[in-house]
């Protein structure tokens, strides 16, 4: 399958987005979750480089291209329902905008076992 037929068989929400995942190649650490379109999935693959759709900003952005923090990819493959990606890439620092290596680093949250259900 070639690039342009994995862009067209992937399933967009009703925004033409799908979620990305990112997670590090070589410490397995998920990164970030951001959403990509058509285009910046086709940017991301020309460029070898993570692009994004912010939904907040209604624009496409190049991670790192102020930061200096990029992502280089090496490799993007979809989950069986063809509707989430993850994106294996080899990132130049932080992946978080608070300089966090990871987005994900609020405590984790435990399911109250006392619900008495």
């Amino acid at each position: 399958m070639n690039q342009e037929e994995f862009i067209t068989q992937l399933k967009y929400n009703e925004q033409g987005l799908i979620p990305a995942i990112v997670q590090d190649a070589q410490s397995k650490d998920v990164l970030m979750m951001a959403y990509m379109d058509k285009k910046s999935l086709s940017k991301s693959l020309q460029s070898g480089e993570t692009v994004f759709w912010s939904r907040s900003r209604q624009t496409y952005w190049h991670k790192g291209e102020t930061s200096g923090n990029t992502q280089r990819i090496l490799s993007i493959s979809a989950d069986c329902d063809f509707d989430t990606l993850l994106v294996l890439v080899e990132p130049k620092g932080p992946a978080c905008h608070t300089g966090a290596i990871t987005c994900f680093f609020a405590p984790p949250q435990q399911p109250d076992n006392n619900s008495g259900e």
